[in-house]
């Protein structure tokens, strides 16, 4: 990506790279949408309008979760286990398995959100991180 965030292509591109920063942003803002949705519709409207909504958080999802894991230098079909582990958990855990899920967005959140990125290129894209000289630093 470029210096300057491109809004359109994090939330609708799953390739390349994207740093900390604005990935948790853009999984923030698709949490946010997501709560709003849930909190302003209900009952048949919500049953009406979900078939295009509840799709298209997905899709934003795993294109930001798999620029994110990209940068990590991991594949991005390990998105699909993240948010399968958001779906099982929303908006409560419950039970055993609920569990296992909220381990598993823990990992992804420590992982995603506070470790750094792959320095220099990797299979995924050319590196985000500008590396520092001895004369500049």
């Amino acid at each position: 990506m470029n210096p300057k965030l491109d809004w359109a292509e994090l939330f609708f591109s799953s390739s390349g790279r994207t740093g900390q920063g604005p990935s948790t942003l853009a999984a923030a803002v698709l949490l946010l949408i997501l709560a709003m949705y849930e909190a302003l519709m209900a009952g048949p409207l919500q049953y009406l309008t979900g078939w295009i909504v509840y799709p298209v958080l997905l899709f934003c999802g795993a294109c930001v979760l798999s620029k994110r894991l990209h940068d990590r230098g991991r594949s991005g079909w390990w998105a699909a286990v993240i948010l399968a582990a958001v779906i099982m958990v929303w908006p409560a855990p419950k039970g055993f398995f609920d569990f296992v899920a909220m381990v598993v967005l823990i990992w992804a959140a420590v992982d995603l959100c506070v470790m750094p990125g792959e320095r220099g290129d990797n299979r995924y894209g050319p590196s985000l991180y500008k590396p520092v000289t001895p004369r500049e630093a």
